[in-house]
């Protein structure tokens, strides 16, 4: 996980105004207005915090992270550090009913992790890393790619929720990225097809804890629509990928769509009520530096201090 470079000036923002700007943001721009919380709806978040532990962030920067995810009912975080003081300090931020549960480091010395309100979302049982046996890696093929699946690089975390009626599993992923090379390529498309045939193994088990998955977090698809090749592997035994209300992508720097919240035709599709969306917390913060330093140097303020992706989120009924 090596960090962005730390910018090479200095700005010093107002947290209060910062806070306040991130809350008006949606009453300038409704397509950005996320739904408030209600007792019989579940909102879902997931948001790669860029280096999150890695980055020497300040201590405001963690409460404008903490705001955003505590709009939310259950978040699913990326590119927690091995280093777990940052996800920390965003649990300091948040009320003290939000629940931390992280995973151990793997590949690039990253965890993964989800903060909860544990008023609203009961954690099971089932929590851990999904892994594939060795005798069945050889079902993780696509036509076209002629590298072998080795297993995941980041492995997914898996984690089992309650929420009113609604039992689920989320799967917290953060997947291979690469090189263009053809051999990258294949690895990315495989990593991105194991997801979706574990999943639909999982759901048609009768002796499933919990049948229904959803698969959430950084897939870096390079697109979200049919035909492109990682998304169709994605896509291709029956997870469904809704487009967010108002098209933004999740990465900043080039708004590609590369964060998704996935879900299998049946219970879980009929829970979902239509509402999901990328939030563009990058329109609303640091104004005043844009208009001083825009483009390039704004960039490399916010993914240092805050991320470089944005958060997204669904909502469904409980």
């Amino acid at each position: 996980m090596p960090p962005f470079p730390k910018p090479r000036f200095d700005y010093q923002y107002d947290l209060d105004r910062e806070l306040a700007a991130l809350r008006d943001y949606p009453r300038e721009k409704p397509d950005r207005k996320i739904p408030r919380k209600f007792r019989d709806k579940l909102l879902v978040g997931t948001w790669n915090i860029a280096n999150l532990g890695v980055q020497d962030r300040l201590d405001t920067d963690y409460a404008l992270i903490a705001e955003l995810i505590g709009w939310f009912d259950l978040v699913a975080v990326q590119e927690v550090n091995d280093d777990l003081r940052g996800i920390e300090a965003i649990h300091s931020k948040l009320p003290s009913r939000y629940d931390l549960l992280f995973s151990d480091a793997s590949g690039n010395q990253e965890r993964q992790a989800f903060l909860f309100d544990t008023r609203k979302v009961r954690r099971l049982k089932e929590v851990g890393r999904l892994s594939i046996p060795p005798s069945l890696l050889g079902a993780i093929k696509l036509p076209g790619t002629t590298t072998r699946f080795p297993g995941f690089d980041r492995g997914p975390y898996l984690a089992s929720f309650e929420c009113g009626s609604f039992r689920f599993s989320l799967l917290n992923v953060h997947l291979f990225y690469g090189s263009p090379k053809a051999s990258d390529v294949d690895r990315r498309t495989l990593e991105t097809f194991a997801v979706a045939w574990w999943a639909d193994q999982k759901h048609r088990d009768a002796r499933s804890y919990v049948p229904e998955i959803l698969p959430l977090g950084d897939f870096n698809l390079p697109k979200s629509a049919p035909g492109d090749r990682i998304f169709d592997a994605l896509c291709s035994l029956g997870l469904e990928v809704p487009p967010h209300t108002s098209q933004i992508g999740s990465a900043i720097a080039s708004d590609s769509y590369y964060d998704q919240i996935a879900f299998l035709p049946g219970p879980t599709k009929d829970r979902f009520t239509g509402a999901t969306n990328v939030f563009d917390f990058d329109g609303a913060l640091f104004r005043d530096l844009w208009e001083k330093r825009p483009g390039s140097p704004f960039l490399s303020y916010v993914r240092y201090h805050i991320s470089d992706h944005r958060p997204l989120w669904a909502e469904f009924r409980t």
